[in-house]
């Protein structure tokens, strides 16, 4: 079995206008996409495919038992690989809300934000085609 060469990005938001906007964005920027509702379903998703996963892009806020906040933790801890993009409007993490190598934008984030701030934060070796070419 041959892994394909375009990176996936878990999008992780309860609201449905923002993951599919977060979800637009991503793959402008050359990524594929799995997108969960809430972190506790982002956990089962990550259980079955986090070998595929090089991006976690997460609201903070949101049901069920986990929220954007506990997810990184979750993830920086179980797969390490995987770079972490937390966003909130309401929310700044405070010290000990995120892993060390997560990184915060605020909402409303536009194509242009979230672009740039992966050309930024992401290492060579993770970037889509299309982010390696736009920096």
């Amino acid at each position: 079995m041959t892994t394909s060469t375009v990176p996936y990005a878990l999008v992780v938001d309860d609201d449905a206008l923002i993951l599919m906007h977060a979800c637009d964005i991503l793959e402008e920027a050359g990524f594929r996409f799995y997108e969960a509702g809430s972190g506790d379903e982002a956990k089962e998703l990550l259980a079955a495919h986090a070998e595929e996963v090089t991006l976690l892009f997460s609201d903070v806020e949101m049901p069920g038992e986990t929220d954007g906040f506990a997810l990184a933790r979750h993830v920086a801890e179980h797969w390490p690989w995987i770079e972490i993009v937390i966003a909130s409007g309401r929310l700044l993490p405070e010290l000990g809300d995120m892993p060390d190598k997560a990184t915060f934008i605020t909402k409303p984030f536009n194509s242009q934000m979230v672009i740039g701030h992966l050309q930024e934060k992401l290492p060579d070796g993770k970037k889509p085609e299309p982010l390696k070419r736009a920096s």
